[in-house]
């Protein structure tokens, strides 16, 4: 099904050439390509077996068994016994991420990192074609880096984002304006960015599965299935409307520290001090980019994996470690914690004032401290 013949298409449709950019396993990549002897075979870079660790990123020969980022490093060697387990080297990885940015630069300054490994770069205006930009690119990450990336060109960052993933790894998918429309419509509605398994889930109970399923409904007849706020941003998004721009400074929106232990705290007394050393060094940080916040939020995960937190706002901003600790304390009361174990805990403050140095070129807004 498509869309009415007499709906204009959108203007972020046709106004714009983005390019998304996705390194290939990246950290695994990076540790082949320093040790020869690992190619070919199932790296998984993360935590050690047999410790609290979890997998960073893996291989595409350690995907094959069904292991995947963040999965726990001991679940990872029962699926893979013979993988090849390597620590993370996060000062490496950030060295080769800034020399493949510098590859981006020559073709323009607009880019916006969403991490060390994956950007959006804006090449609209540019003399030469989005695509061949892209071919140029690829060929020089590789050239200079011996990496290899996949990329998406589209005339938004949703259609980029996504047309990346089409055909990984070392792939280039191009999807332009006339064919925006139909390369939306037969898209499964998880490959939206933003539609996790729950949420994939509910929309399949109700009949909705891929995006052009959306398209005969009316926006006010969405909204009394799935909300307004649900409703607007699907009936967008499944056309493969998006108006946001590369933003080259993007706003810090939160900032946070963790720690995952090494054994499971089953005391109120031992989580509370590490919630305390978390709290000093939240307000660390936020004395130091001149940041208060009104909204502190407690993360729980306890030894099931399962994850929960619990959030409090109140009337003045602060970022004083003494004052976020007692509201993270009082959070704490709201959770299970003393009657069931705790793998992990962080603390977040977000909500902040205006001023301060609130943007940052790569967006980071966590910091984690993880023992594993």
């Amino acid at each position: 099904m498509t869309p009415p013949k007499s709906d204009p298409i959108h203007p972020s449709l046709v106004a714009r050439k983005i390019i998304h950019f996705d390194m290939d396993c990246f950290y695994a990549a990076v540790e082949v390509r320093d040790n020869p002897e690992l190619r070919g075979k199932p790296v998984i870079v993360g935590g050690k077996p047999g410790t609290r660790g979890v997998v960073a990123t893996c291989s595409y020969e350690a995907r094959k068994f069904g292991i995947h980022s963040a999965m726990s490093s001991s679940q990872a060697y029962k699926r893979c016994p013979e993988a090849i387990f390597v620590g993370t080297n996060f000062e490496k990885y950030r060295a080769v991420s800034s020399q493949i940015r510098e590859i981006f630069k020559r073709y323009t300054p607009i880019i916006e990192p969403l991490s060390l490994d994956e950007a959006y770069l804006d090449v609209t205006g540019h003399e030469l074609y989005a695509t061949e930009i892209a071919k140029r690119v690829r060929a020089e990450i590789f050239k200079e880096t011996a990496l290899t990336c996949s990329a998406g060109v589209g005339a938004n960052k949703l259609i980029a984002k996504i047309a990346s993933d089409m055909n990984k790894p070392d792939g280039l998918t191009v999807v332009t304006p006339a064919q925006s429309e139909r390369f939306m419509g037969a898209l499964a509605l998880r490959k939206i960015p933003g539609v996790g398994a729950v949420t994939e889930k509910k929309l399949s109970a109700w009949g909705f599965n891929r995006c052009s399923d959306i398209w005969p409904l009316e926006l006010a007849e969405l909204e009394r299935q799935l909300g307004r706020r649900m409703a607007t941003w699907l009936y967008a998004r499944s056309r493969g409307i998006d108006e946001r721009p590369v933003k080259t400074e993007r706003i810090r929106k939160s900032l946070s520290a963790e720690r995952t232990f090494s054994e499971d705290i089953h005391r109120l007394a031992p989580l509370k001090e590490a919630i305390h050393v978390i709290c000093q060094k939240v307000s660390a940080s936020l004395i130091k980019k001149q940041l208060k916040g009104r909204t502190v939020t407690l993360k729980v995960k306890y030894d099931d994996f399962q994850q929960i937190t619990r959030s409090l706002s109140v009337g003045q901003y602060t970022n004083d470690g003494v004052a976020i600790y007692e509201l993270a304390c009082q959070l704490l009361q709201k959770t299970e914690v003393g009657e069931r174990a705790v793998r992990l805990v962080g603390v977040c403050v977000g909500s902040f004032e205006s001023g301060g140095d609130a943007a940052g070129e790569t967006g980071v807004t966590a910091i984690q401290q993880q023992l594993i």
